[in-house]
């Protein structure tokens, strides 16, 4: 029997191969995946050829051991059905909806450990945000915003957005979003932010100062993914205020103006990256704890709205083409997968 995969073969170059499926192990379950998520962060750096060759993977992920030299299979949104244990597994899980964190594969074999059974009413769309869902949590975590604080979040893509969306949800005196694509802004207003602002507007820096009365931003979240929107975002902070960046920018390089405001200001730079919990969480926090959230977040919020593509997994060249070259009509991008091979 075979399976289908997503391989990235090199820069902007995607290939859907047939392999032969992956024989069960002692211990292990098969999954057949019915849709995956593109990330449009961090899979759009590897198509592109913008990740250090010398980096490992996310080496948490069972699924992305290795590094990220080519060929090279990434992702880590999959969601299907158990479809057979071995026979040391409990045979129960057979039928069971699952999400995983593993590339775009049609048939999987792991452990189960290394699977998430769905919580009953999240349908499989929403359940194939968990990753930025939980990545959303966590630059909350790390931000710790305050009630009452003024807040901008840099950049509406799928993150962004999600973002937005557990900020809204706080009594924040006001909350601001950018971004430079006209949907994504609109996207961002049926949140509930205050504003969502244009960045190449003429009157963007007016704008910001308007939005929060002259005294600027208490919170700034850098989810970009561009370095060019560093220095915006520090520009958007009053005294003693904070920018979290949770954008990983590859290769790209950053220059940043630090001579003027930043130092006088006490302005502060955080970095937030969800394959960790900040040191100060640990001793009453698990990522097992904040995965339970990023799933209630996903059941209040039901983030599927946000997807605005769906394409066979064979055509998944064509998802990533208009991920790189149609940036202003898709968020979220989903791979579906053919029922039985």
């Amino acid at each position: 029997m075979s399976r289908l995969v997503v391989t990235f073969e090199a820069p902007h170059q995607v290939a859907v191969r047939r392999e032969p499926r992956p024989q069960l192990g002692a211990g292990e379950l098969m999954v057949e995946t019915t849709l995956s998520a593109i990330s449009p962060g961090t899979e759009l750096l590897v198509y592109r050829g913008e990740v250090p060759e010398h980096l490992k993977t996310d080496e948490t992920l069972p699924g992305l051991a290795g590094g990220f030299s080519y060929p090279l299979k990434y992702g880590y949104a999959a969601v299907g059905q158990v479809a057979e244990v071995a026979t040391d597994v409990d045979p129960s899980w057979v039928g069971r909806q699952v999400f995983a964190f593993h590339p775009h594969e049609s048939h999987f074999a792991c452990r189960p450990e290394d699977v998430t059974p769905l919580p009953d009413g999240i349908p499989m769309d929403d359940a194939a945000f968990l990753p930025n869902m939980e990545t959303a949590v966590n630059f909350l975590m790390d931000g710790q915003p305050l009630i009452g604080e003024r807040v901008v979040v840099f950049g509406q893509g799928v993150v962004g957005l999600l973002t937005a969306a557990l900020l809204a949800r706080l009594p924040l005196t006001s909350l601001v979003t950018v971004d430079r694509y006209p949907a994504r802004r609109a996207a961002s207003r049926e949140l509930g932010v205050t504003a969502s602002l244009d960045p190449g507007s003429p009157n963007f820096n007016q704008q910001m100062v308007e939005a929060f009365a002259g005294q600027g931003a208490d919170l700034v979240f850098e989810v970009s993914g561009s370095p060019n929107a560093l220095d915006p975002a520090i520009a958007a902070c009053g005294f003693g205020g904070r920018v979290v960046i949770g954008s990983w920018y590859g290769s790209k390089r950053v220059s940043l103006d630090l001579g003027g405001r930043f130092h006088r200001d006490r302005i502060r730079i955080l970095s937030s990256q969800v394959s960790t919990l900040d040191p100060p969480w640990s001793g009453r926090w698990t990522k097992a704890r904040r995965l339970e959230v990023a799933w209630e977040m996903i059941r209040q919020t039901q983030p599927s709205r946000f997807i605005t593509h769906r394409l066979p997994l064979i055509e998944a060249a064509a998802a990533y083409e208009i991920l790189a070259l149609r940036p202003e009509d898709a968020i979220q991008v989903v791979l579906e997968y053919p029922s039985s091979m």
